[in-house]
């Protein structure tokens, strides 16, 4: 199974994505309340998949994900929002997103 980073800026958020896929059998190795916090854990602890909030402080999920991609153009990152921002959606999928 594969190891997971969730970064959301509600803990809540992040409790819930751990819940489900723990219950699937991944390994949540870590969690971010941003994307400069995100950032830092991807390159610590290389995850083999990211979930991304689009909107949050300091850095949102697209410029977030646009940095992992620098970092690794492999990076498996799949975006997440329950913000309906179609524009952003498209921007994130052009930079690399995987879902």
């Amino acid at each position: 199974m594969a190891s997971v980073l969730f970064t959301d800026d509600a803990a809540f958020m992040r409790m819930q994505l751990k819940d489900i896929l723990t219950k699937l059998g991944h390994e949540v190795i870590g969690e971010a309340e941003n994307g400069q916090v995100s950032i830092e854990k991807y390159q610590e602890l290389k995850p083999d998949v990211v979930t991304m909030d689009i909107t949050m402080p300091e850095l949102n999920g697209v410029d977030t994900l646009k940095e992992i991609k620098k970092l690794d153009g492999n990076a498996l990152v799949i975006m997440c929002s329950a913000m309906g921002q179609q524009g952003m959606v498209v921007e994130a999928i052009q930079a690399g997103a995987k879902d």
